[in-house]
């Protein structure tokens, strides 16, 4: 008969600590923790550019632009998440998400992307920012995902 080395509380916390490092090493667990890239940054991939804009005040809905570049006849797939930024270490308040495709043909225009969202006016000044991640279309495949680019944080007087 063995006799175990660890109590079942040690061993409890041990799994707890390597079940919370792999969900973060996976990008489990969103937030902070996947918006570590710097502000104000395009990503540019296979001949096209996602620039997630600082985000404007239009009355009661805020518009979270995002411009974007292609070469021709590429087709890029483009993610958002929009967020409050709350004071202090709180986490971030999830406004909500969308998914685009747009498709360049030979004509090489920028294009900007106007995705609205409300945010609540919950106490005076709310500051938003947005997060964009997109692949491009190459042939009959799709390219690995970009890393997260954060926008500037905009500030909505209310």
């Amino acid at each position: 008969m063995s006799i175990p080395t660890t109590t079942p509380s040690k061993a409890r916390r041990r799994s707890g600590k390597f079940a919370l490092v792999s969900a973060v090493t996976l990008g489990l667990i969103g937030g902070p923790v996947a918006l570590a890239a710097p502000a104000d940054a395009s990503t540019h991939l296979r001949g096209c550019t996602v620039d997630p804009l600082k985000p404007t005040d239009r009355s009661h809905l805020v518009d979270f632009r995002i411009k974007v570049s292609c070469r021709d006849n590429q087709t890029v797939q483009i993610r958002q998440l929009r967020y409050e930024d709350e004071r202090g270490r709180r986490h971030d308040d999830y406004l909500g998400g969308s998914t685009f495709r747009e498709s360049f043909n030979r004509r090489h225009d920028d294009v900007t992307i106007h995705s609205r969202d409300w945010v609540p006016d919950r106490r005076g000044d709310e500051k938003v920012y947005q997060v964009v991640s997109f692949r491009v279309r190459v042939g009959n495949h799709w390219t690995n995902w970009t890393r997260w680019e954060k926008s500037d944080v905009a500030t909505l007087r209310h």
